[in-house]
């Protein structure tokens, strides 16, 4: 990340009012896709829709993590009171979620695709997505696996705590008191109030594009990765849920092979997923608009606010306004860890600047 990045993140908001004109019209971001998707599933007709909401809501994993943090935590934000109490039904206030993707070690399917052998998990990928107050802006900010932080003491389910621990790698936190922890430790880093969280495994993320009929990808220089079994020539693509599971895990096979050449694919992986969700015409296949949403749903753990399908296609309809133009990318500013050349560190002032700039 330069030096200015930040400051175009904190311009952003100012520049709004006078760009909104010329982004009228442009095609909409998917991150409101999935919401759609769920809302369409009306069309299956009243008797099918009612037994398909009770599936898809089954399927929903949750973690009860504001119980569990309790009051020991960043405020909310603070959002400007709607004009009146009907103007609009949908939220619109702005919303930080941590997506996490967990290197998953349980399961036969999960070991197949690379989790392992033991029954442990990590979260390989992190993501901090905010979406800015009126929901017409988001900023996704990746945290590198390998950043050395202080790992605060997390709540365990058997009424027990961890131990904190400094200069601990950040996906460790996940390893030793999963979601709950990996919430507490970005809190704890970013200083910003995580108001939900959104979780996905390597075998339903792999489930995931394979039921959105794959994604197609472009790649600047070849891919040849031992680790993750994936060798593709530079160019165009158009990968299955394995061959795109195994491109979000490459980092040996290209670029200076670190995590933050890992993050770079993964990224360009991520908007290439939500092109492809936002040109696929899923409401005119019910039984794909099924298996999309009935994927979808199993693959992910949420936090319980977030554990219906009502509460989902909610903040769906949210991003009803948010455009392509308008989601940024960016990384959590790291130089290397003085004690080891393998990890990196937070750059500072450039990571608190980014955090301050969105709260």
């Amino acid at each position: 990340m330069t030096e200015h990045a930040t400051e175009r993140v904190a311009d952003r908001t100012a520049g709004e009012d006078e760009s909104a004109g010329r982004r009228a019209g442009r095609r909409p971001r998917a991150l409101k896709a999935a919401g759609l998707v769920l809302a369409g599933l009306l069309v299956l007709g009243a008797g099918a829709a009612g037994w398909t909401y009770r599936h898809l809501d089954g399927n929903l994993t949750s973690v009860d993590v504001n119980n569990a943090l309790g009051d020991d935590r960043p405020p909310r934000a603070m959002t400007t009171p709607q004009a009146s109490p009907s103007a609009s039904p949908v939220p619109s206030g702005s919303l930080n979620i941590l997506v996490l993707g967990s290197d998953s070690r349980g399961g036969a399917e999960n070991a197949r695709l690379g989790g392992g052998e033991d029954s442990g998990a990590r979260s390989d990928t992190a993501m901090v997505v905010h979406l800015g107050e009126g929901r017409t802006t988001a900023t996704v900010v990746s945290i590198p696996r390998d950043t050395l932080v202080t790992r605060p003491s997390c709540p365990l389910p058997s009424g027990r705590t961890t131990a904190p621990a400094s200069g601990a790698m950040f996906n460790s936190a996940y390893a030793v008191g999963g979601p709950i922890c990996a919430v507490k430790t970005v809190e704890s880093l970013t200083g910003i109030r995580m108001d939900h969280f959104l979780e996905i495994d390597f075998s339903g993320f792999a489930d995931l594009v394979d039921a959105l009929g794959g994604v197609t990808v472009t790649t600047d220089e070849d891919i040849d990765d031992e680790d993750s079994h994936l060798t593709l020539p530079a160019g165009t693509h158009h990968l299955d849920g394995e061959q795109a599971l195994a491109l979000a895990r490459t980092r040996h096979g290209t670029g200076d092979g670190s995590d933050l050449g890992r993050i770079g694919l993964q990224q360009e992986l991520v908007k290439a997923l939500l092109d492809q969700v936002s040109t696929t015409n899923l409401l005119t296949s019910p039984s794909k608009l099924y298996r999309v949403a009935d994927t979808a749903t199993a693959a992910l753990t949420t936090d319980t606010d977030l554990d219906s399908l009502s509460a989902l296609t909610g903040l769906g309809r949210s991003l009803a306004d948010l455009t392509s133009d308008q989601v940024d990318m960016v990384t959590m500013p790291v130089v290397p860890a003085p004690s080891d050349a393998n990890r990196v560190v937070t750059k500072e002032p450039e990571a608190t600047e980014l955090w301050e700039s969105l709260r």
